[in-house]
């Protein structure tokens, strides 16, 4: 056994790998963004959405006849905060913002309002309902309510948050970190030297790989450290199939990173596929707000996208506790990007 571990590491795939771990630990700059800058990221979002009760609707009442009881009417209702207004002032705020509805003064009242804005939406059903009891309508029963707390752990922005940080920083440090460095071995005239060798050439590609994984562990890691114990964020399933999640996807994105950096001469082209391969990700794969806010029309495009797959795995395992064979779909279009890619990148790799 131990002769065996010392024949692993000197072999020339350990070395190769050792040699791409040195390289990366020389980069202040890449230990920032792989490290550092996922866990600000987490820290600052969760500030501006963390939990707050909920505060009064705003809403303008117009000037005129039956304007003074209709604004004692809502505030008397505890949901809405209104202020008696020109037409003029609370057609400006309606249109800022700054007012979620308008009550004219007309008989009836007319509510005006945007039926595209939530809070606009919400303000109609308050407003309504307050005047309508301010006339004299008597409901026919008071439903029990049940609230959910806002405590609850699982459900809340930072709960949905973390796993897509999660996602696109796998993706971008293996897109990026396989990337510029194979490029700039090729810039540096490495690689036509690496030919050269008797070395086999599948081994290279394979090191940027063995490499990736090892910063794998360490950035994964950090990032749940500080979600679960400053953040309280759930880890609902199994930490072995989080951990094959994170390695799939891993592999995947390091086959998409071999494909784009398979014959780029320069830097520039590397950032130029890079930001086009990840700016579609960045916004369609549910890193921040549900993949599922797109149009139907286009989620086969945005299903397919191996960071969807990720964050849809990542969360599964997360936040429900799906087992492996709940999130085997999204693994499995995982593995045919990181196949496929690296396919693709092994036939079209330049080596010099």
């Amino acid at each position: 056994m131990a002769r065996w571990l010392r024949s692993l590491r000197a072999s020339s795939l350990a070395l190769l790998i050792r040699a791409r771990v040195a390289e990366f630990l020389r980069e202040p700059e890449a230990i920032f963004w792989m490290f550092v800058f996922p866990i600000l990221l987490s820290s600052a979002l969760a500030v501006a959405f963390r939990d707050q009760p909920a505060e009064p609707v705003r809403v303008s009442v117009e000037e005129g006849a039956g304007a003074e009881p209709r604004r004692a009417a809502l505030e008397a209702s505890g949901q809405v905060v209104p202020r008696v207004v020109p037409r003029a002032q609370a057609q400006q705020e309606l249109r800022t913002g700054k007012a979620a509805l308008v009550v004219l003064a007309t008989d009836p009242p007319t509510y005006w309002f945007d039926p595209a804005r939530p809070e606009s939406r919400l303000a109609r059903l308050e407003v309504d309902q307050a005047l309508q009891r301010a006339a004299g309508r008597a409901d026919a029963f008071r439903p029990a309510a049940l609230e959910v707390t806002e405590a609850e752990r699982g459900s809340r922005y930072v709960d949905f948050l973390v796993p897509g940080l999660l996602g696109m920083n796998v993706m971008l440090t293996g897109i990026w970190g396989i990337g510029v460095a194979i490029v700039q071995q090729r810039i540096g005239k490495l690689l036509k030297l690496f030919v050269a060798s008797p070395m086999p050439r599948w081994q290279l590609l394979a090191s940027h790989l063995g490499a990736r994984l090892v910063f794998l562990a360490l950035e994964v890691v950090a990032l749940l450290l500080f979600a679960v114990l400053v953040l309280g964020v759930p880890i609902a399933g199994s930490l072995a199939a989080l951990a094959l999640v994170a390695v799939v996807g891993a592999l995947s994105f390091a086959g998409v990173g071999l494909l784009i950096a398979a014959r780029p001469r320069t830097l520039e082209g590397i950032s130029g596929l890079g930001n086009l391969v990840t700016f579609p990700m960045w916004i369609c794969s549910g890193v921040f707000f549900s993949a599922d806010r797109f149009p139907d029309a286009i989620q086969p495009f945005v299903q397919a996208l191996p960071l969807t797959a990720l964050n849809d795995a990542l969360r599964g395992v997360m936040l429900e506790g799906a087992p492996l064979a709940a999130i085997a779909p999204e693994l499995a279009l995982l593995v045919v990007w990181g196949a496929a890619t690296f396919a693709l990148a092994l036939k079209l790799f330049r080596w010099e």
